[in-house]
Protein backbone atom coordinates (compact mmCIF):
# COMPACT_ATOMS: atom_id res chain seq x y z
CA UNK A 1 0.00 0.00 0.00
CA UNK A 2 1.23 3.30 -0.71
CA UNK A 3 1.98 4.64 2.45
CA UNK A 4 4.56 7.10 4.27
CA UNK A 5 4.74 7.71 8.10
CA UNK A 6 6.64 10.54 9.11
CA UNK A 7 6.91 10.96 13.16
CA UNK A 8 7.38 13.96 15.12
CA UNK A 9 8.13 14.39 18.90
CA UNK A 10 4.80 15.99 19.66
CA UNK A 11 1.79 18.07 18.43
CA UNK A 12 3.46 21.60 17.88
CA UNK A 13 6.05 19.99 15.92
CA UNK A 14 3.18 17.87 14.09
CA UNK A 15 1.30 21.21 13.14
CA UNK A 16 4.61 22.81 11.74
CA UNK A 17 5.53 19.98 9.72
CA UNK A 18 2.22 19.57 8.49
CA UNK A 19 1.88 22.97 7.81
CA UNK A 20 5.00 23.33 6.02
CA UNK A 21 4.31 20.62 3.50
CA UNK A 22 0.66 21.12 2.96
CA UNK A 23 2.11 25.08 2.18
CA UNK A 24 4.40 23.40 -0.20
CA UNK A 25 1.83 21.22 -1.82
CA UNK A 26 -0.64 23.88 -2.44
CA UNK A 27 2.12 26.09 -4.26
CA UNK A 28 3.46 23.34 -6.25
CA UNK A 29 -0.78 22.72 -7.41
CA UNK A 30 -0.99 26.43 -8.13
CA UNK A 31 2.17 26.48 -10.33
CA UNK A 32 0.38 23.99 -12.32
CA UNK A 33 -3.27 24.74 -12.28
CA UNK A 34 -4.97 28.61 -11.69
CA UNK A 35 -7.37 26.79 -8.53
CA UNK A 36 -6.40 24.18 -5.93
CA UNK A 37 -8.82 22.65 -3.48
CA UNK A 38 -7.90 21.79 0.01
CA UNK A 39 -10.29 19.28 2.23
CA UNK A 40 -10.10 19.41 5.87
CA UNK A 41 -11.31 17.39 8.20
CA UNK A 42 -13.23 17.89 11.78
CA UNK A 43 -12.00 16.55 15.35
CA UNK A 44 -10.12 18.21 17.91
CA UNK A 45 -6.61 17.65 16.41
CA UNK A 46 -7.33 20.23 13.40
CA UNK A 47 -7.55 22.75 16.07
CA UNK A 48 -3.64 22.82 16.51
CA UNK A 49 -2.65 22.67 13.03
CA UNK A 50 -5.45 24.47 10.95
CA UNK A 51 -4.27 27.65 12.58
CA UNK A 52 -0.62 26.90 11.43
CA UNK A 53 -1.62 26.62 7.91
CA UNK A 54 -3.67 29.73 8.10
CA UNK A 55 -0.03 31.59 8.70
CA UNK A 56 1.18 30.76 5.52
CA UNK A 57 1.57 33.02 2.77
CA UNK A 58 -0.28 31.53 -0.02
CA UNK A 59 -2.38 33.13 -2.49
CA UNK A 60 -5.49 31.96 -0.78
CA UNK A 61 -8.22 33.30 -3.34
CA UNK A 62 -7.12 30.35 -5.07
CA UNK A 63 -7.89 27.48 -2.97
CA UNK A 64 -10.96 26.50 -2.30
CA UNK A 65 -11.40 25.40 1.22
CA UNK A 66 -13.97 22.29 2.05
CA UNK A 67 -14.71 19.25 4.14
CA UNK A 68 -14.24 15.93 4.45
CA UNK A 69 -17.45 15.03 5.99
CA UNK A 70 -19.88 17.22 8.43
CA UNK A 71 -22.39 16.18 11.06
CA UNK A 72 -26.20 17.22 10.07
CA UNK A 73 -26.60 19.85 12.49
CA UNK A 74 -26.85 23.83 12.77
CA UNK A 75 -23.41 25.29 11.44
CA UNK A 76 -23.00 27.32 14.56
CA UNK A 77 -23.12 24.23 16.34
CA UNK A 78 -20.39 23.09 18.36
CA UNK A 79 -20.46 19.51 16.82
CA UNK A 80 -20.31 21.36 13.41
CA UNK A 81 -17.33 21.09 11.29
CA UNK A 82 -17.87 24.03 9.31
CA UNK A 83 -18.02 25.93 12.74
CA UNK A 84 -14.34 24.40 13.32
CA UNK A 85 -12.74 25.16 10.28
CA UNK A 86 -13.91 28.50 10.35
CA UNK A 87 -13.15 29.39 13.48
CA UNK A 88 -9.24 28.01 13.35
CA UNK A 89 -8.65 28.42 9.30
CA UNK A 90 -11.08 30.65 7.36
CA UNK A 91 -11.35 33.55 10.25
CA UNK A 92 -7.10 33.91 10.05
CA UNK A 93 -7.59 34.23 5.65
CA UNK A 94 -8.81 36.71 3.96
CA UNK A 95 -11.82 37.08 3.68
CA UNK A 96 -12.16 35.82 -0.71
CA UNK A 97 -10.65 32.69 0.19
CA UNK A 98 -13.75 29.99 -1.18
CA UNK A 99 -15.30 27.95 1.20
CA UNK A 100 -17.58 25.22 0.14
CA UNK A 101 -19.67 23.83 3.09
CA UNK A 102 -21.20 20.31 2.95
CA UNK A 103 -24.24 21.39 5.15
CA UNK A 104 -27.97 22.44 3.68
CA UNK A 105 -31.76 23.45 5.14
CA UNK A 106 -32.34 19.84 4.50
CA UNK A 107 -33.88 18.22 7.29
CA UNK A 108 -31.22 15.05 6.52
CA UNK A 109 -28.26 14.38 4.61
CA UNK A 110 -30.11 12.26 2.34
CA UNK A 111 -32.49 14.58 0.96
CA UNK A 112 -29.78 16.99 0.34
CA UNK A 113 -27.32 14.58 -2.10
CA UNK A 114 -28.48 16.14 -5.23
CA UNK A 115 -27.66 19.70 -3.94
CA UNK A 116 -24.34 19.00 -2.32
CA UNK A 117 -23.49 16.74 -5.34
CA UNK A 118 -23.55 20.48 -7.42
CA UNK A 119 -21.56 21.96 -4.78
CA UNK A 120 -18.97 19.57 -4.97
CA UNK A 121 -19.16 19.86 -8.74
CA UNK A 122 -18.04 23.33 -9.18
CA UNK A 123 -15.29 22.41 -7.47
CA UNK A 124 -11.42 22.50 -8.83
CA UNK A 125 -11.25 18.32 -9.58
CA UNK A 126 -9.68 16.32 -8.92
CA UNK A 127 -8.83 17.27 -5.08
CA UNK A 128 -5.62 18.88 -4.77
CA UNK A 129 -4.65 18.11 -1.03
CA UNK A 130 -7.20 15.96 1.17
CA UNK A 131 -6.37 15.93 4.98
CA UNK A 132 -8.24 13.49 6.89
CA UNK A 133 -8.14 12.01 10.37
CA UNK A 134 -8.42 8.32 11.55
CA UNK A 135 -10.42 6.69 13.87
CA UNK A 136 -9.65 3.97 16.17
CA UNK A 137 -11.74 1.97 14.64
CA UNK A 138 -10.35 2.45 10.88
CA UNK A 139 -13.00 5.34 10.27
CA UNK A 140 -11.65 7.80 7.78
CA UNK A 141 -14.08 11.39 6.74
CA UNK A 142 -17.68 9.69 7.99
CA UNK A 143 -17.12 6.11 6.49
CA UNK A 144 -17.31 3.50 8.77
CA UNK A 145 -16.33 0.14 9.35
CA UNK A 146 -19.65 -2.47 8.19
CA UNK A 147 -20.63 -0.51 5.20
CA UNK A 148 -20.38 -1.89 1.80
CA UNK A 149 -17.51 -0.08 0.07
CA UNK A 150 -18.59 -0.57 -3.32
CA UNK A 151 -21.56 1.32 -2.52
CA UNK A 152 -19.65 4.40 -1.43
CA UNK A 153 -18.52 5.33 -4.64
CA UNK A 154 -21.13 6.60 -6.73
CA UNK A 155 -21.03 10.04 -6.20
CA UNK A 156 -18.95 13.04 -4.60
CA UNK A 157 -20.18 12.43 -1.84
CA UNK A 158 -22.97 9.94 0.19
CA UNK A 159 -25.30 10.44 3.20
CA UNK A 160 -24.31 8.55 6.31
CA UNK A 161 -26.49 7.16 9.36
CA UNK A 162 -23.16 6.03 11.26
CA UNK A 163 -23.52 2.83 13.46
CA UNK A 164 -22.79 4.07 16.62
CA UNK A 165 -22.83 7.89 16.67
CA UNK A 166 -25.59 10.90 17.66
CA UNK A 167 -25.80 12.35 14.01
CA UNK A 168 -26.83 11.73 10.59
CA UNK A 169 -23.46 12.84 8.51
CA UNK A 170 -22.82 14.16 4.98
CA UNK A 171 -19.28 12.71 3.79
CA UNK A 172 -17.08 12.92 0.66
CA UNK A 173 -17.32 9.35 -1.71
CA UNK A 174 -14.58 6.91 -1.21
CA UNK A 175 -13.79 7.33 -4.84
CA UNK A 176 -14.01 11.23 -4.63
CA UNK A 177 -10.94 10.63 -1.39
CA UNK A 178 -9.14 7.85 -3.28
CA UNK A 179 -8.88 10.46 -6.37
CA UNK A 180 -7.23 13.04 -4.25
CA UNK A 181 -3.63 13.85 -6.13
CA UNK A 182 -2.01 14.29 -2.24
CA UNK A 183 -3.73 12.56 0.73
CA UNK A 184 -2.35 13.12 4.34
CA UNK A 185 -3.30 11.90 7.48
CA UNK A 186 -3.16 13.05 10.68
CA UNK A 187 -2.57 10.68 13.66
CA UNK A 188 -2.36 11.25 17.56
CA UNK A 189 -3.01 9.01 20.18
CA UNK A 190 -1.36 5.47 21.14
CA UNK A 191 -4.73 3.28 19.89
CA UNK A 192 -4.34 4.84 16.38
CA UNK A 193 -0.79 4.66 16.06
CA UNK A 194 -1.22 1.09 17.08
CA UNK A 195 -3.34 0.36 14.27
CA UNK A 196 -1.39 1.96 11.77
CA UNK A 197 1.12 -0.57 12.91
CA UNK A 198 -1.34 -3.77 12.68
CA UNK A 199 -2.21 -2.30 9.76
CA UNK A 200 1.33 -2.22 8.06
CA UNK A 201 1.62 -6.22 8.68
CA UNK A 202 -1.91 -6.92 8.06
CA UNK A 203 -4.37 -4.91 5.91
CA UNK A 204 -8.04 -5.84 7.62
CA UNK A 205 -9.89 -5.31 4.55
CA UNK A 206 -13.04 -4.23 6.70
CA UNK A 207 -11.11 -1.21 7.59
CA UNK A 208 -12.19 1.98 5.50
CA UNK A 209 -8.69 3.16 6.09
CA UNK A 210 -7.82 0.45 4.52
CA UNK A 211 -10.56 0.38 1.46
CA UNK A 212 -8.80 4.04 0.79
CA UNK A 213 -5.27 2.75 0.36
CA UNK A 214 -6.19 -0.03 -2.02
CA UNK A 215 -8.10 2.53 -4.33
CA UNK A 216 -5.62 5.61 -4.32
CA UNK A 217 -3.09 5.95 -6.50
CA UNK A 218 -1.69 8.82 -4.59
CA UNK A 219 1.25 8.55 -2.03
CA UNK A 220 -0.60 8.81 1.57
CA UNK A 221 1.49 10.70 4.18
CA UNK A 222 0.71 10.19 7.67
CA UNK A 223 1.79 12.53 10.00
CA UNK A 224 1.63 11.25 13.90
CA UNK A 225 3.11 12.10 17.35
CA UNK A 226 5.56 9.40 18.76
CA UNK A 227 3.49 8.08 21.78
CA UNK A 228 6.82 7.20 22.99
CA UNK A 229 6.93 10.74 24.72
Amino acid sequence: MPLQRKVFPGIEALSQGFADFAATALQNTLRRKPQATLVVPGGGTPRHYLPELAKCSLPWERITVTLSDERWVDVNDEQSNEKLVKQYLLSHLPANTPFVGLKTDHDNPFDAIETVQQRLDRLPLPLSLTVLGLGEDGHIASLFPGMNPDSLSAQHCVAIAPPIAPSLRMSLSLEMLASSEQIVLVVTGEGKRRLLDRMSDNPDSKLPIVWLLQRTQALVRIFETDMNK
